[in-house]
């Protein structure tokens, strides 16, 4: 679907387009594919229209030669506005994860008009030097303000992205890998599902090769982190405690920036939809949609994700395992 500039993005609507329409932000070099369908569907029976869509240099929309085509983060937030411009939606709620909770931040500052709610997850502030945090992870560094950075594991494990895999197969392997570092160790890792998301992905984008154009992008100077105090939209700053690329206390951070924001935690949920974590997220964010925000349910659904286990657990994966094979 054209976005109205000269590129080209691939968007998609679920849900009554009449109902209130949630735009989902993904992470960093990762089309649309990996927000589970079973997370979607929750969605959309509580009420929403939820819209997806491929950011540049992924999945169905355009690639481009960096070096002839450079953009920025900024682009990138641009982009999830004019995914609305496409579908004709004023304004939005929005839940952004990883770098899609950057984006989130953006378009809090630039096109605050066009958001009803903002909820981001697995995300660090604007005020967060995260591309040098790598850097000093490896090294051995504290970071400049003091919070922790990513796991130094994860990020060695990023360097075998360079080394192409010969197979389609040999790339979901090394895919995976990364994945069980990613999800943390508390909740099970379920491979088959991270497998289908996967396989789901490639099938979409019709190539295995892997993005990584994002890497390039310039990243949003640190110094528009003291812009956030000026945010008015409704916000809700998710942690995951187990997170290896932002750990706690950056969710804290974040949401204290933030005037009047809300805090939650997913228990156990590290920096992947992992598939216990997909119905206490889902509700959270119908929560702010639902205009609770600061009301007693959203209290009430934080407590209710930490009730997710035993049979309820088991009923969320039979769910998506039945998703699997459909």
């Amino acid at each position: 679907m054209p976005a109205p500039s000269a590129r080209q993005l691939w968007t998609e609507s679920t849900g009554n387009p009449d109902h209130p329409t949630l735009l989902l932000i993904m992470g960093a070099n990762a089309c649309s594919r990996y927000w589970p369908e079973a997370f979607v569907q929750h969605l959309v029976t509580g009420g929403l229209r939820v819209l997806r869509y491929d950011h540049r240099d992924t999945g169905r929309s355009p690639r481009y030669d960096f070096a002839t085509n450079p953009y920025t983060a900024l682009d990138l937030a641009r982009d999830a506005a004019s995914v609305l411009d496409a579908h004709c939606v004023s304004a939005a709620h929005v839940l952004g994860m990883s770098l899609g909770g950057t984006l989130g931040q953006l378009l809090a500052l630039d096109h605050r008009s066009r958001l009803l709610t903002l909820t981001v997850t697995m995300t660090a502030a604007l005020d967060v030097d995260f591309v040098g945090n790598l850097g000093r992870a490896l090294r051995g560094e504290p970071s400049p303000d003091g919070l922790p950075t990513p796991d130094p594991a994860l990020v060695r494990s990023f360097a075998t992205r360079a080394q192409p895999a010969t197979t389609q197969e040999e790339e979901i392997h090394k895919r995976l890998a990364e994945w069980r570092l990613l999800a943390g160790s508390e909740l099970p890792f379920d491979e088959p599902f991270f497998r289908h998301l996967e396989e789901l992905s490639i099938a979409h984008a019709g190539t295995w090769q892997r993005p990584f154009n994002h890497a390039l992008a310039t990243p949003v100077p640190t110094a528009r982190g003291a812009e956030l105090r000026a945010v008015t939209t409704p916000t809700l700053v998710i942690q995951a405690p187990q997170d290896p690329l932002n750990p706690p206390p950056h969710g804290r951070h974040l949401a204290d920036l933030i005037p009047g924001a809300r805090y939650a935690e997913i228990p156990g949920l590290g920096h992947a939809l992992s598939p216990a974590a997909l119905a206490p997220l889902a509700e959270l964010v119908l929560s702010m949609a639902r205009g609770d925000h600061g009301h007693p349910s959203l209290a009430k659904a934080a407590a209710t994700r930490t009730a997710l286990s035993g049979q309820a657990l088991g009923d969320t994966m039979a769910e998506l395992r039945r998703e699997r094979h459909r």
